[in-house]
Order: C-alpha cells, then sequence, then structure tokens
C-alpha cells in the first residue's frame, strides 16, 4: 500500500466528503454537480452523501490510476451494463479528463468486441450526441 493510499484511510468523513467533492467537480463539472445537489431529497440524501464520500472522495481519488485511465474503464463497465445515462455523463468526464473524441471511438470500438455489437451500437448513438451538444462531433 502506498502512502497516499495509507493517509487516504487516515481521512475523516468530512475530509472525503469534501476530498470527493473537490473531484467529483473537477470530472463532472460545477454545473452538474450543482445541479445534482440542487435535487437532493431527504430521500436521496444519503445516498448523494455516500456517491461523494466513496466514488469520489474515496475511489476517484486513488493514486493508482489517473483520470484518464478511470474514465476508460467506466465508459466501458458503463456500455457493458447498458447504463445510458451515466454513459453519457462519462462521456462529457472523459472530455474533461483529457481523452480525445478519437480515444472515445476506440474504447467503443474495444467494447463491441467484449461487450456486443449492439451494445457498442448504441454507444455510438448516445456518445454521438454528446460529442454534438459539445460541438466536436
Amino acid at each position: 500500500m502506498s502512502e497516499n493510499e495509507r493517509a487516504a484511510l487516515g481521512l475523516s468523513d468530512a475530509e472525503r466528503v469534501e476530498q470527493g467533492m473537490r473531484v467529483r467537480r473537477e470530472v463532472l463539472s460545477d454545473a452538474h454537480v450543482d445541479r445534482a445537489n440542487a435535487a437532493i431529497t431527504d430521500f436521496t440524501a444519503d445516498f448523494q452523501d455516500f456517491i461523494t464520500r466513496t466514488a469520489w472522495g474515496d475511489i476517484w481519488s486513488r493514486p493508482g490510476l489517473d483520470r484518464r485511465s478511470r474514465s476508460v474503464a467506466v465508459l466501458t463497465a458503463m456500455i457493458a451494463l447498458g447504463h445510458h445515462d451515466e454513459f453519457e455523463m462519462h462521456v462529457r468526464a472523459a472530455r474533461r479528463n483529457g481523452l480525445t473524441v478519437a480515444e472515445i471511438k476506440e474504447v467503443i470500438l474495444q467494447a463491441g468486441l467484449y461487450c456486443g455489437v449492439p451494445a457498442a451500437n448504441s454507444a455510438f448513438h448516445l456518445a454521438k450526441r454528446v460529442l454534438e451538444e459539445l460541438g466536436e462531433a
């Protein structure tokens, strides 16, 4: 275990939330996080805390992979599982994390081989829509 990983284990919940919110904003954008926070209800508050603290504060903050690599892994997982809304969000995040349009295309092609042609076909359709919104397709 690296020094960074050991240090991360010593963070308080509040520090993990703070770190998670910083990373979440850097990856997804302030606008996205502000919209998500504005939509928090009593019913969803615990889940939002959980993903900020755990997904963003623990996993996305680990030093073992850079954000580009994490984006490749997430895009592939979203394609494989058919999580279309999350896939679109993470196409935007992948661009923020430095993946090029060509690299996103390669991720989808690679996923098509291992996740299936229908999954890749849906992913291309969704990615094209997102990239058009960003003015990049």
